[in-house]
């Protein structure tokens, strides 16, 4: 279990009130804070796979939602042993139960993607009778409904009709002539549950009844009139008679919810658990966060990792490993250069991992579990205790070195600082060898330059730093692996005004080879600058040739396409004609065997004469058909100037339209392109086309036909894709698919409308809603093209 005091240090309870903000109740509210890390590798990679699995789900179908309700467990209990619940308490049951079913019917929508969730959803058991039962009769917490029982309903209409009789006699002595000077006001009011009269004082014998009240004056007294005394007591059994069925109800209700406690107390720890699971997708959103993998061989590798409780805007991702090549790290650098933050990006991100939460890191990051987490980050000091910052940091340290093993993630900030920095670089770096001798992964932040010579001089141990522009005095944060750090010291005092003379004084004070350290990790730090320009030079050429190479593919691709398309087009107009040939070949023979029954007749040799001329028309007529190329004359034509590259030409022999892409060379040959095709052509085969615009020619193929007639080619007719057309083309073209689709008798077509602004789809589905002959339309599900998509079932 790790310490709770290290949690805190690394600021765990700040991620967990954030969790708790987005669960739907208290009880939920209190698991989120009282989330422990958890050191068991397998159950860290359950927790971690359902909060990711939640994360998706809610991606692709929409959170579910949860509504808040109370703990049922002892209103429960007290329902077993045959107590009878308050109308509140058996409301938070339904509530329970209705939240139980909800959740049963989202999860109906994604039961058939795999997910780790399952079994969770699994053990909800939705009980509609008791909850529609239980919702019949409230109308609310103070309210009982008047069809909770035919009884009940009886006892108030009896209760309603001798009001009405009461209010009717009374109103009649309000209006009457003889009482109304006896009245204070001309109105029936209530005292203690019955209809009374507010009466004159001095007035009190005119109207004969019982005073139930007087007012605060004395001036007026409440009376029941006698006439109306039998009515209010006949009323007063009525609502005892109300009250009793009430009683009888709730406790009908009590038994009903008592025989199912165990059932409704598990779906409420069901729901608990799965708003906490989707509470933490939600973080996960909020956060940008993934799922790394998970391991517990102490390997910590984050990419572009982010701490969770900096502002988006402000923090600066950083990356690095741990327990790879190297299990310990030191940083340097200046103050207020991010080295803590490092740390505590690397405790906390670890922490949260093990508590079942996804963390703000890019792809391919990996976290470890460990068995322990020990921390010394901040200032300890403690006056009550009499200790000192060093003191207090060695205490902490103390405690760490008896701990630490093999199985111990060790987070240690300006190791060896707050004493001597001679006696505190020793200190340091012995209590660094100790930890990793025991085999603890080790991050530290220290000034000292001694502990920057022993990790570059220390197998395992490697140097970081955290970046600082001396030009602007400001810190980048940025986390450089491999380079030991600057103080920047003289820089900054330079910067701020001290003078040279101090200056060069203090640098003489310097020990050489502190100093010729200093010029080495100088050095070091200009070479990196300089790599690191020439890597993004790098990068900018590789994705412009990366984008290049993706032009050409598309362009290549839309080629293929086009010439899949003219193949196409070509098979259909052979077939056109080889059935064409076909009828005729078949009625030429037709009439020879009419000829050869009549070759007795007469007039046999002038039949035979004629069919030969007929037939020999007609295969003449063929062969012209079947020849794709037609011979055309351009003689004397003369073109009016010279051609130049991107003129539009006619071949005047196959009758093409085509583009000049290279001038006539010596042969008089011109290259032109004709839709994909490129041939060379004589001069005095082409015809200059002097009103056609002129193509650009960028080097791409020229598209001749659009690719949503490709699409559907290729998709046939189950298909439509409206994506790119404007509205009013868009539904002139559905209107002929849908005519098509009725013809080949096809029952469930898919239009393709795209995600966008949602106006086409809306035009879409408005002109589906009218067509009479479409049975349902719905969007499409996760599979289908979801919002992208709509799914047409015709009747």
């Amino acid at each position: 279990m790790i310490n709770e005091k290290y949690c805190r240090v690394l600021e765990l309870d700040k991620i967990l009130t954030r969790l708790s903000e987005l669960t739907c109740c208290e009880t939920a509210r209190q698991r989120a804070l009282s989330l422990k890390p958890n050191d068991n590798l397998s159950i860290v990679k359950d927790e971690t796979a359902k909060t990711n699995d939640a994360f998706l789900l809610s991606a692709h179908f929409g959170t579910p939602v949860f509504t808040k309700m109370d703990d049922p467990s002892e209103h429960l209990k007290l329902a077993q042993v045959g107590g009878i619940l308050t109308p509140r308490a058996i409301l938070n049951i339904a509530a329970v139960l209705k939240q139980a079913r909800t959740l049963l019917e989202w999860y109906e929508q994604c039961a058939n993607v795999q997910n780790t969730l399952k079994p969770v959803f699994s053990m909800l058991m939705a009980n509609r009778p008791l909850e529609k039962r239980i919702a019949s009769v409230f109308i609310s917490e103070e309210e009982v409904s008047d069809t909770a029982s035919d009884t009940l309903m009886s006892i108030r209409r009896k209760i309603r009709s001798a009001g009405s009789r009461i209010r009717e006699t009374l109103d009649k002595m309000i209006r009457s002539s003889t009482y109304q000077k006896a009245l204070q006001e001309n109105l029936v009011t209530m005292r203690d549950g019955r209809y009374v009269l507010p009466v004159k004082a001095e007035y009190k014998s005119t109207v004969s009844g019982l005073v139930h009240d007087t007012s605060s004056s004395g001036a007026t007294l409440f009376i029941e009139p006698m006439a109306v005394v039998e009515a209010n007591n006949e009323i007063r059994v009525l609502q005892s008679q109300e009250k009793a069925e009430i009683e009888r109800i709730l406790a009908e209700l009590s038994a009903l919810c008592g025989e199912q406690a165990d059932v409704i107390a598990s779906d409420f720890e069901t729901v608990i658990a799965l708003n906490l699971y989707f509470a933490k997708a939600r973080l996960a959103e909020q956060m940008n966060a993934v799922l790394p993998r998970i391991t517990e061989d102490g390997q910590i590798v984050l990419n572009r990792a982010r701490h969770p409780l900096i502002a988006k805007e402000k923090v600066v991702p950083i990356t690095l490993s741990l327990g790879q090549s190297y299990r310990s790290l030191v940083v340097t650098g200046p103050n207020t250069g991010g080295k803590t933050v490092t740390l505590k990006t690397i405790g906390l991100l670890t922490l949260m991992t093990m508590c079942g939460l996804l963390v703000p890191v890019s792809d391919h990051s990996t976290i470890s579990i460990f068995k322990k987490i020990l921390v010394d980050i901040g200032d300890e000091q403690s006056i009550a205790q009499n200790l000192s910052t060093f003191s207090a940091h060695m205490t902490n340290i103390v405690s760490i070195l008896n701990e630490a093993d093999g199985h111990s993630l060790v987070l240690v900030d300006e190791l060896g600082s707050g004493t001597d920095p001679v006696e505190g670089a020793a200190l340091a770096q012995s209590i660094l060898t100790e930890l990793f001798q025991k085999g603890a992964i080790v991050a530290a932040t220290t000034h000292y330059a001694e502990l920057k010579v022993y990790a570059l001089e220390t197998e395992g141990v490697e140097n970081a730093s955290c970046e600082f522009d001396v030009k602007t005095l400001q810190p980048t944060y940025r986390l450089m692996i491999g380079t030991p750090g600057r103080s920047n010291a003289f820089e900054i005092s330079r910067r701020l005004g001290i003078s040279e003379t101090v200056l060069s004084r203090a640098s003489s004070l310097v020990e050489s080879d502190k100093k010729s350290f200093e010029d080495v990790i100088d050095r070091l730090e200009s070479s990196r600058q300089e790599n690191e320009e020439k890597n993004r030079e790098l990068t900018a050429q590789i994705k412009a040739l990366k984008e290049e190479r993706e032009s050409l593919r598309t362009a290549n691709h839309d080629a293929i396409i086009q010439k899949e398309q003219i193949i196409e087009q070509a098979r259909k107009e052979a077939s056109r004609i080889v059935d064409a040939v076909k009828l005729d070949a078949n009625l030429i023979m037709d009439e020879l065997q009419k000829l050869r029954r009549e070759k007795e007749k007469e007039d046999f040799i002038r039949r035979t004469g004629e069919a030969k001329s007929q037939l020999r028309g007609k295969l003449d007529k063929l062969s012209d058909q079947a020849n794709p190329v037609v011979k055309r004359s351009n003689e004397g034509y003369v073109l009016p100037r010279p051609l130049k590259k991107g003129d539009t030409v006619l071949i005047v022999d196959i009758d093409k339209t085509a583009t000049v892409l290279e001038l006539p060379d010596k042969s008089g040959n011109v290259l032109v392109q004709a839709g994909i095709m490129k041939t060379r052509v004589p001069v005095s085969n082409l015809r200059l086309d002097e009103k056609a615009k002129k193509p650009k020619l960028n080097g791409a193929s020229i598209r001749t036909i659009s690719s949503n007639k490709g699409a559907k080619t290729a998709r046939g007719m189950m298909e439509l894709d409206l994506r790119g057309q404007t509205v009013e083309e868009a539904l002139m073209e559905l209107d002929m698919f849908i005519s098509r689709s009725l013809l080949s008798h096809i029952e469930q077509v898919t239009i393709i409308h795209g995600k966008g602004t949602g106006a086409l789809r809306s035009a879409v589905h408005d002109y589906l809603k009218h067509c009479k002959q479409v049975k349902t339309f719905r969007l499409g599900v996760y599979g289908e093209g979801e919002t992208g998509v709509t799914i047409v079932t015709f009747k």
